[in-house]
């Protein structure tokens, strides 16, 4: 292929992922403020006999789709192998790890072939990861700002990151915490190698390790905090709850539990917007950890003061209470769920 031919290409490329962001754009903050209106202005109607409705749902699930298409297209135009890691960073697979049938199951976030696959599908996660949340993720600024405000400084022996995908949630509690040794674990091989190299080019001294995170293979009582980046929705609630235990299990006494995600706004319409979402975009355990009680099955798992807290991902983090800002645009209604082993 000729250098100009390639340039075109790449253009291409870059324009197919341009027109893709800025459709979910427009859907975010235009047509889903119509439908808002229109859902307000007609109280006990269907949402669905709305006019905008039909719209709202195509380009929901129709958006994402092209997304997975443009950055597939764009991954698979360079080297889809994952390199091994050469920094300090390291990469601990499982080879006899069986992957659940509710994790392999369903095309998570419309994803073709999941996160766990192959190489490029890794890949493809990395780069989308960026995209899916409208562009404003470039730098993971909201993982930043979730340890900076929603983690206490304190000294850590060790922290461990369940559900750790390629690394993105994980990297900046070992920027923050550089003395503590940092653990990754997630059930995708493929997504633990790329973590690890990522991470070493960052630097960064962090363990990365294949397993099921309700059975990490962890010391009782070997770290002072467990946490979780946008893994519970993913996620049964009865493992959810297997979740619960294995944490209690490996935090020492006085050990602190954040998982970051998502909650009831008690907001008809968000909450519906939300439930809805899990439909659209494959991920069909959102909806009933939503209208699971959480607090409740971390308590029932030994933890105290269970409770989940706002958090507003543009600059606040971590709002000190469960009520979120007004907002017009589509977001998501992101929430901390904080617990403590006793001392």
């Amino acid at each position: 292929m000729s250098t100009s031919s390639s340039n075109v290409d790449a253009i291409g490329r870059d324009a197919a992922l341009d027109f893709v962001l800025a459709l979910r754009r427009r859907w975010a903050d235009t047509v889903y403020p119509q439908l808002r209106r229109e859902f307000d202005a007609a109280p006990g109607a269907p949402v669905d006999t709305l006019p905008t409705y039909a719209w709202f749902a195509w380009l929901e699930r129709g958006s994402q789709q092209m997304l997975w298409r443009a950055v597939g297209d764009a991954i698979g135009a360079g080297d889809r192998r994952i390199p091994p890691a050469t920094g300090p960073a390291t990469a601990t697979l499982d080879p006899s790890l069986a992957l659940p049938a509710w994790y392999t199951g369903c095309d998570i976030h419309v994803q073709p072939g999941g996160v766990w696959r192959d190489d490029e599908s890794a890949l493809v996660y990395e780069l989308g990861a960026k995209l899916v949340m409208l562009g404003e993720n470039d730098d993971y600024r909201f993982h930043r700002l979730f340890v900076e405000t929603s983690v206490p400084t304190r000294a850590y022996r060790r922290i461990v990151d369940f559900g750790c995908g390629f690394g993105k949630s994980t990297w900046p509690f070992k920027a923050l915490f550089p003395e503590a040794e940092v653990i990754g674990i997630d059930l995708s091989a493929p997504c633990v190698r790329l973590a690890a190299l990522r991470a070493g080019e960052r630097g960064l001294a962090v363990q990365f390790r294949q397993a099921n995170a309700v059975a990490s293979g962890l010391e009782a009582g070997s770290t002072d905090l467990v946490t979780s980046t946008m893994l519970v929705h993913e996620m049964p609630v009865a493992e959810i709850g297997r979740l619960f235990v294995e944490a209690a299990r490996v935090l020492a006494p006085g050990g602190l539990l954040r998982f970051l995600d998502f909650q009831r706004t008690g907001d008809a319409f968000r909450d519906l917007a939300m439930v809805e979402h899990g439909r659209r975009n494959n991920e069909p355990f959102m909806p009933l950890m939503m209208a699971a009680d959480l607090p409740a099955m971390a308590q029932s798992a030994g933890f105290v003061n269970a409770r989940w807290v706002a958090f507003d991902e543009r600059a606040q983090g971590r709002l000190g209470e469960l009520a979120w800002p007004t907002r017009a645009e589509w977001h998501f209604p992101w929430a901390v769920l904080e617990a403590e082993k006793p001392a």
